[in-house]
């Protein structure tokens, strides 16, 4: 169809002045909007500042449509077109860039549901307006932030999203697979996870709250220790858990036992309060004392630390291979050397599976680790 206004179109409005003929020339006057000259752009503007007024929805929607990626229209234009009703609104409030933070966030505020998925799937949605989407509760627009790429999350509105929006799958499932999710804000989301999960296992008739919650916590240990890459990473992990009272003693057994020495190291740094430099050279102190003195004052179970002990002596000996498997391979001849400590104490396990180890080293008598 011909975009362009001519003196055909104003005689036909003029002799049929209808919503349909309406709607045509609104389109056309908005197509040419940016080609104009100065002084037509102006009265271009004058016609649009009537037809927002129009009281024909597709009259108003033919003017968003063509508006929607324009520069130059006036912001109160766009303005009255993205406080319109949403078949007018949604096309302005997601793709016009004449739209400010300020104009966004008072339609965010206090306009529909649907408005507000719109605003979330901008190009680019700032992390000051990112905030009041998310305190917008609407499920559906923050399931869209969070698939939006363009979108400035801030690690703590991610935090919020998790603790509202954690057992959602609609907001769930884009939040695991956003490009660039904070260590921490995994952690939690994990946890969320689990929780929901739990009461979900918990109501089997063949499953204990007990038992729900064991499985649950080894799933997420496991989990977590896959979370860090880097050892900024590490430190903030750590820091995390501690503050959550997540910083426990199976996760830091488990991480010696995949080979997970940093974590190790930064943990146990984190439970005796001292610098990490410190923690790493008590770690691998020869004579051994430093260690024991380390696991002392950061305050883990006795019944830990043989096995601890000879975990980061078969560190020493082993390393990834970078065969298929080989952190499951390396994790087992751990096991096998930390039984033999046992053995060694005088304590026999029926099992090497690390869970059984865990449970069962709980339960040991300090007597028997002290002797």
């Amino acid at each position: 169809m011909d975009q362009k206004l001519n003196e055909e179109d104003v005689a036909r409005l003029l002799a049929n002045p209808s919503a349909d003929t309406r709607a045509e020339i609104a389109g056309k006057i908005a197509g040419q909007h940016p080609a104009l000259s100065t002084a037509q752009r102006k009265l271009a503007e004058d016609i649009f500042r009537l037809m927002v007024k129009d009281a024909e929805v597709r009259v108003r929607e033919a003017l968003s449509r063509q508006l929607k990626e324009n520069p130059l229209v006036p912001n109160d234009v766009a303005v009255a077109l993205a406080r319109d009703v949403d078949s007018v609104a949604l096309p302005m409030l997601q793709f016009s860039e004449v739209l400010t933070d300020e104009d966004l966030i008072e339609i965010v505020k206090a306009q529909s549901p649907e408005k507000q998925v719109a605003v979330a799937r901008r190009a680019h949605v700032s992390a000051h307006l990112a905030d009041a989407l998310v305190d917008s509760h609407n499920e559906a627009a923050v399931a869209s932030l969070v698939a939006n790429e363009g979108a400035e999350l801030t690690e703590a509105a991610l935090q919020r999203v998790v603790d509202e929006f954690g057992s959602s799958e609609m907001v769930g499932k884009p939040l695991v697979e956003r490009a660039l999710l904070p260590v921490t804000v995994a952690e939690r989301l994990m946890a969320k996870v689990s929780e929901n999960l739990r009461q979900a296992l918990a109501a089997r008739p063949d499953m204990s709250p007990e038992m729900a919650a064991n499985l649950l916590l080894q799933a997420r240990e496991l989990a977590v220790l896959g979370l860090a890459d880097t050892d900024t990473d590490v430190a903030k992990l750590v820091d995390h858990l501690y503050r959550n009272n997540r910083l426990t003693p199976s996760i830091i057994l488990r991480a010696v036992c995949m080979g997970d020495m940093t974590f190790f190291e930064w943990a146990l740094a984190k439970l005796a309060r001292i610098k990490l430099e410190n923690a790493r050279t008590l770690i691998h102190d020869a004579g051994k004392r430093g260690f024991e003195a380390l696991f002392d004052k950061a305050g883990l179970p006795k019944a830990f630390f043989a096995a601890m002990r000879a975990a980061v002596d078969v560190s020493y000996e082993m390393e990834y291979d970078g065969g298929p498997n080989d952190r499951e391979r390396f994790s087992r001849r751990m096991i096998e050397r930390i039984l033999t400590q046992y053995g060694d104490l005088g304590v026999e396990f029926e099992t090497d599976d690390l869970e059984y180890l865990l449970a069962k080293m709980n339960q040991l008598p300090t007597t028997i680790l002290n002797e």
